[in-house]
């Protein structure tokens, strides 16, 4: 029977992901002693079987993300709280080159024609000059007109891109069709789902010289026509306490997430309702919990379970930027 006492800040081996369209932004940017190679997307916290993430800190390093969540329950996801899996992914993705155009089921459209829901969040780290993504059809496109781009190879003339530098947030619901474009680093935040329906590939050829397979029926059936809303967040700045500034990024069914500014000592609230993921977009941090202490330098993400208490974050260069991830009230842990 594991006990609560074993808990502590959680720190995760990454999964990379060596995918055609990624570059080395990852390693190079936050100093992380891997070879030379593609590194598209790090799977910072990650309850998959094809990329599970690995405690690798502590008392419970070796165990798995699934064994902790497993283990301790609610200890881990908040009061009442239980689950076969965690519920929710965080990744770092570098574009060196455009992604597809895809799409992902919501949870109506999974229950109806199958495969996991996923909704996200992306946090703009860093964008070349004229980075951007796209999010979103323009006004007036629907099936048959998208279909037609299709055919024409000129899908992306009905897509809705937004310029992206670092700070911005893009919310991405399922069934909205996005694509991320070339020169973004991003922190990734979303359910925890491997369900991509990909509908173009800008003629782009795989390996082995072949195009990558598409998902074109199955996309169709998942994208939201009428989904209209601005997905460039603007976050709800919520002031300071003490010398520490708090802005609320997005919240969502799923999770929310806040960017805080840290110059002085912090303590940090922890109810026992939810866990906190910590990503540290710049800057040194300590958190300290139960005499545990960890350092977080740039591009750190760490799991602190729900039932930590005390917990202290030490800004060691300030002001350091930290992104705080927590699960929604209303957050599905089903499995």
């Amino acid at each position: 029977m594991k006990s609560r006492k074993q808990l502590h800040p959680l720190r995760f081996k990454p999964v990379y992901k060596d995918y055609i369209w990624g570059g080395n932004k990852i390693i190079r940017m936050y100093n992380r002693q891997e070879p030379p190679g593609t590194y598209a997307e790090s799977w910072e916290l990650s309850d998959r079987s094809e990329g599970m993430s690995v405690v690798c800190n502590g008392p419970l390093a070796g165990l798995s993300l699934r064994e902790i969540v497993q283990g301790f329950q609610s200890d881990v996801l908040g009061e009442g709280r239980r689950a076969d899996a965690f519920p929710l992914m965080v990744k770092l993705i570098d574009s060196r080159e455009r992604l597809s155009v895809q799409v992902h089921p919501n949870d109506q459209s999974a229950k109806k024609y199958g495969g996991e829901p996923k909704t996200e969040m992306w946090y703009v780290l860093d964008a070349e000059p004229g980075a951007g993504v796209y999010a979103g059809l323009k006004f007036g496109v629907n099936a048959k007109s998208f279909g037609k781009a299709m055919q024409s190879k000129r899908l992306g003339e009905i897509l809705t891109r937004i310029p992206v530098s670092r700070g911005d947030a893009i919310f991405i619901p399922g069934g909205l069709v996005h694509a991320i474009d070339a020169g973004c680093l991003l922190l990734e935040v979303q359910q925890n789902s491997n369900t991509t329906y990909r509908i173009y590939d800008w003629d782009r050829l795989g390996a082995g010289g072949k195009p990558r397979p598409l998902n074109v029926q199955e996309a169709l059936q998942v994208i939201r026509w009428d989904a209209r809303d601005n997905p460039k967040v603007q976050p709800r700045d919520l002031g300071l306490c003490g010398g520490n500034h708090f802005w609320e990024v997005l919240r969502c069914p799923y999770f929310r997430v806040e960017r805080i500014l840290i110059s002085e000592r912090m303590p940090l609230v922890m109810d026992g309702s939810s866990f906190s993921i910590l990503f540290v977009a710049s800057g040194r941090v300590q958190v300290e919990s139960g005499g545990a202490g960890e350092l977080l330098v740039p591009g750190s993400t760490c799991l602190l379970p729900a039932a930590l208490k005390d917990c202290v974050l030490k800004p060691l260069e300030a002001p350091a930027e930290v992104l705080r991830v927590t699960a929604s009230a209303t957050t599905s842990l089903s499995s």
